[in-house]
């Protein structure tokens, strides 16, 4: 039998709601602080709800080298460029040395992308109108120009990758990168997701009359819906062997992934909660765990009413009595429900609980 390339994670970089970086982002989840509030990135005024987890005053200056031009950058593309510069130096390397970037790829996951800068020109198109308004903004448009921005910016000629699997999108995104380098297609990987606020997203959950007006209550009896927020959440994945050998910080392993889908319904799960319990069960057999072995459920936790009864069944029915003694947590009431981020996002909350208890 071929012995699997174990992959780790040495460096990790976020942007998010109650966090303009990792360590800001650790003290906050510690002490319970909520970034759900008022949005003021658009107007809210004529939505049912108005709160979200808006990443607030981001400046991306403070994060990004002056190297780099901020031209047609999108705010998805700021916000996951700017956590890819964290994590690089959380992992000791960037300046990124120029014998790795042949073999340095990049999966993000996502979905809004540039929705946000479209709906600016929109407004632009109808106020000033067409000889006025700036057609470069539609430029970023696209999902995929995140992960087009951090590979060019860079100069990475490794994988490049950009996955919209909805809420899984940055999990899956990590589970892909693992995959790269365990075949040798990459030497390392950045990997995460980036979902940025825009009024397309916040309009079409409102219509669903999925959002809690007030702030969400994951796993709660009188939770009424979702919060939504932004994120960018970016980690550095790299072989075992090449983490030791330069002497690198390692947050922890990633030992498996599943990836299902149930086919039932384009917003709501199968109440018999097939799809969460395959991708369970495949993650624990590409691992080789039990469940015995499992001491920590990061739950999706949506708090949505169908949600979370769906994945608590999920639970149940994988770990049986083990389901019962096994810590499981939502951290959604504080950052809110980043999308195609918060399958990343929520990866760093893991790793954080095992490197700082």
């Amino acid at each position: 039998m071929i012995k699997k390339k174990r992959i780790v994670i040495t460096g990790l970089g976020t942007k998010n709601a109650i966090g303009g970086d990792v360590a800001q982002f650790a003290a906050a989840l510690k002490h319970g602080v909520c970034g759900i509030s008022e949005i003021d990135l658009f107007d809210t005024s004529e939505f049912r709800t108005h709160k979200g987890g808006q990443v607030k005053n981001f400046n991306p200056r403070r994060y990004i080298p002056e190297e780099f031009s901020l031209k047609r950058m999108s705010r998805a593309d700021q916000l996951s460029f700017a956590a890819t510069m964290e994590a690089l130096t959380d992992a000791g390397l960037y300046p990124l040395p120029e014998s790795i970037k042949e073999d340095t790829g990049v999966a993000i996951g996502g979905g809004a992308g540039g929705l946000f800068e479209a709906e600016n020109f929109y407004v632009d198109l109808l106020s000033k109108g067409l000889d006025r308004s700036r057609f470069s903004r539609l430029s970023t448009i696209y999902c995929a120009s995140s992960a087009d921005r951090i590979a060019s910016n860079l100069g990475l000629l490794g994988p490049k990758a950009t996955l919209m699997t909805a809420c899984s999108a940055g999990a899956t995104a990590l589970g892909f990168a693992r995959d790269l380098i365990v075949n040798g297609q990459a030497r390392l990987m950045l990997a995460g997701g980036v979902e940025p606020m825009c009024r397309i997203t916040y309009a079409a959950f409102n219509a669903l009359k999925s959002v809690d007006e007030d702030v969400c209550r994951p796993f709660a009896r009188n939770r009424a819906g979702l919060s939504l927020g932004e994120a960018a959440a970016i980690l550095v994945l790299e072989p075992l062997e090449a983490a030791l050998a330069r002497g690198a910080k390692i947050y922890g392993e990633i030992l498996g992934y599943g990836v299902t889908c149930d086919s039932f319904h384009m917003t709501s799960p199968d109440e018999k909660a097939s799809g969460a319990m395959r991708s369970m069960q495949a993650a624990l057999k590409d691992s080789g765990l039990a469940v015995e072995n499992i001491d920590y459920i990061n739950a999706h936790g949506t708090a949505t009413p169908i949600n979370d009864v769906t994945e608590t069944r999920a639970i149940k029915e994988v770990f049986g009595k083990r389901a019962y003694s096994i810590p499981v947590s939502s951290t959604k009431s504080m950052h809110a429900h980043t999308l195609g981020a918060s399958g990343a996002l929520e990866g760093i909350v893991s790793l954080l609980a095992l490197a700082r208890g």
